[in-house]
C-alpha cells in the first residue's frame, strides 16, 4: 500500500458515497481558517480551482464505489501540518454553507495525529 497523509473513517465514507451519488466525483480542500474555521471542505471535483504552485495534494481517499477523492491543502498551511496524518471523519452538526454535506445535518471534521518516523520517511522518500 502506498503511504498517504490522509484517510477516511467508515462513517465519512458512507456520507461520501451518498454525496458522490448526488454530485458525481468529489474533492476536498482543507480549509485554513477564516470564515469556516479549519474544516475539510467537500466539493464536486473541479469546482474549487487548485494549483500545484499554491496548493499541495495530500493524497486521495479510497472509498468503495467512488473515484479516488483528492485532498488538497494550501502550501503555506502545509508547512505547519506536514508532520501530521489527517483523517476525514463526520460528526452531527451543521457544516459550512460551502461544503456539500451542509444540508445533511452532519459535518466533516479533520482528526490529526503525528506521523510516525517510518511514515514520514516513506512519504519523504
Amino acid at each position: 500500500m502506498r503511504p498517504s497523509r490522509v484517510s477516511v473513517t467508515p462513517q465519512a465514507a458512507e456520507l461520501l458515497r451518498q454525496l458522490g451519488g448526488e454530485h458525481g466525483p468529489l474533492m476536498f480542500h482543507q480549509s485554513g481558517g477564516c470564515c469556516d474555521g479549519s474544516a475539510p471542505m467537500c466539493y464536486p471535483a473541479g469546482e474549487l480551482l487548485v494549483s500545484p504552485e499554491t496548493d499541495r495534494l495530500l493524497g486521495e481517499l479510497e472509498v468503495d464505489g467512488l473515484d479516488p477523492i483528492p485532498v488538497w491543502m494550501a502550501r503555506d498551511q502545509f508547512a505547519y501540518w506536514s508532520h501530521t496524518h489527517l483523517t476525514i471523519d463526520v460528526v452531527p452538526g451543521r457544516g459550512s454553507g460551502f461544503s456539500l454535506e451542509s444540508p445533511t445535518g452532519r459535518r466533516f471534521l479533520t482528526r490529526s495525529r503525528l506521523l510516525t518516523d517510518e511514515e514520514a520517511a516513506a512519504l519523504d522518500g
